[in-house]
């Protein structure tokens, strides 16, 4: 089968962040990086529960910690974990759409879905300067990442335009082309930040992005050298025997 039909058969969570639930260790990381603190107000956008929102106003004292997410059940869930616990937190059952989000200084956004991420960067383009957007895998389109920690990302409004694709995929490696190396290192960072009980599963989705970071390169005329590295032809004919999935049509589109 072809890797777009093996990726659909995959739990959405797994590539679109949503309604997944994010580590304690990766929120950790995530506010480290973005240097959250105490004159932030901070917003997690597809929340899930209030984890994020506990570690914000507890380890880093934001200001204000706000989740926004549609499901009522796990909305509900989250009121009632943060009442028990006595936190000041804002639980928002709503589509993040109708969200007003006009005082945010920092934002968690990881989302795949164009329609909902071009009606959001609207949103986005119209808060104050300097609000800082974390997404993961990937920066908002067409903008240039103002830092990366890959798989962390920043993009700070008013944002910066890329010329290209080529542009921004190399900005985000911080290379001037991709080999394999950086291909697995890349892959290696997300598979471990969004975490998995079983390691087995956790190679095989390296393995996998590994792939598809390489051929993306590849494809947009930034990878190392003109011949596929042997690493990377290995693992196309790994995932064709064994798993009858199917990534050299990539390379001839």
């Amino acid at each position: 089968m072809k890797i777009e039909e093996y990726l659909e058969t995959l739990p959405n969570n797994l590539l679109s962040g949503e309604d997944t639930q994010l580590s304690e260790k990766s929120f950790r990381e995530i506010f480290k990086f973005v240097n959250l603190g105490k004159n932030d107000n901070f917003y997690h956008l597809g929340c899930v529960s209030e984890r994020g929102i506990e570690i914000a106003i507890n380890e880093f004292k934001v200001k204000k910690a706000v989740g926004i997410d549609k499901n009522f059940e796990k909305i509900t869930g989250a009121k009632k974990n943060l009442k028990e616990k006595n936190i000041q937190g804002e639980m928002i059952c709503q589509n993040i759409e109708d969200s007003d989000i006009s005082d945010a200084s920092v934002i968690l956004f990881w989302f795949t879905d164009e329609n909902i991420i071009n009606q959001m960067l609207e949103k986005f383009e119209k808060l104050k300067p300097e609000t800082k957007i974390i997404t993961i895998w990937g920066p908002l389109p067409d903008c240039l990442p103002d830092k990366v920690n890959f798989p962390y990302i920043i993009n700070k409004t008013p944002f910066k335009k890329a010329p290209s694709l080529q542009d921004q995929l190399l900005a985000i490696f911080g290379v001037k082309c991709v080999d394999f190396v950086t291909a697995w290192e890349f892959a290696e960072r997300y598979t471990k930040s969004i975490g998995s009980p079983e390691v087995r599963n956790d190679r095989f989705l390296t393995i996998i992005q590994t792939l598809v970071i390489w051929i993306n390169a590849k494809k947009l005329g930034v990878a190392c050298g003109e011949e596929i590295p042997e690493s990377i032809q290995t693992y196309i004919n790994i995932m064709k025997v064994h798993f009858d999935i199917d990534f050299e049509y990539l390379l001839k589109e």
